[in-house]
């Protein structure tokens, strides 16, 4: 598939998810659960759920970097791929009123629904951005900590939004992104499906590949901090294929 074709199907599968207050089919999780049931099962706590808008709760990651990024008050944070805002309010509650937290998304109709919840709820440490991850609206050496949650599986181009995640950080920053990778190469069957690019799959990387182009972007101690295998069933292979959620930690170098 072409990047305009991807970028066209994912941007339109979560426009309408966030118009329709749709549940989402997470593929690391299960689908048909709830929002909230979906949100504790890829590793967020009830308490943090608790403590930030309903609304924010979609139930779309693979993970809960926000929980193990070690966010400090004062700091500024930005979210990859931001959606409805649920690690963005999440970062917010960490790094207090003295520090700000930005999201990132593509999708109008996100950026509209989480700047709305934000301003409900009086949240004013927080900014939502319309743009791309691989050409972030954000300053050079701009921010302290950069989050994600499985939404760089949904790039064409993830060197380049590592590139950018890379330029924005102060220098000793830190990355921390769930995702999800494959365990070898994906069937080509999968690999076309635009509905399996929407839907997490169609674009993740072989696991090594993911990593090398995290290093490859000037990121050093590069971590899997967690990793958990789901299966889908390829009908052209006639098999399951393997794929796994991982959260990685990587470190931008302090200049000497």
């Amino acid at each position: 598939m072409k990047e305009k074709e991807i970028k066209q199907v994912v941007r339109a599968k979560y426009a309408q998810i966030a118009k329709q207050d749709q549940e989402s089919c997470c593929p690391s999780c299960g689908c048909g659960a709830s929002s909230l049931l979906s949100s504790k099962a890829v590793g967020y706590s009830g308490e943090d759920l608790e403590r930030i808008p309903e609304e924010s709760v979609m139930g779309l990651g693979c993970g809960s970097p926000t929980a193990i990024a070690d966010l400090k008050t004062g700091e500024v944070v930005l979210d990859l791929g931001s959606g409805a805002g649920v690690d963005v309010f999440l970062a917010a509650n960490k790094v207090g009123p003295t520090g700000r937290v930005i999201g990132i998304d593509m999708t109008e109709e996100m950026v509209d629904r989480a700047t709305r919840i934000a301003r409900d709820h009086g949240y004013h440490n927080v900014e939502f951005r319309l743009g791309e991850i691989e050409r972030l609206p954000v300053e050079d050496d701009s921010v302290d900590a950069i989050i994600s949650n499985c939404v760089i599986n949904l790039s064409p181009d993830k060197a380049k939004v590592f590139q950018e995640a890379y330029r924005t950080l102060k220098p000793g920053g830190r990355l921390t992104v769930s995702d999800i990778v494959s365990e070898g190469t994906l069937p080509d069957e999968i690999r076309s499906d635009s509905n399996a690019w929407a839907c997490c799959i169609g674009g993740a990387l072989e696991q090594q590949e993911y990593l090398d182009k995290i290093r490859k972007a000037g990121f050093r101690d590069v971590q899997v901090l967690s990793s958990k295998e789901f299966y889908i069933e390829s009908e052209e292979c006639q098999a399951l294929t393997k794929l796994l959620s991982i959260t990685v930690r990587a470190y931008k170098i302090r200049k000497l």
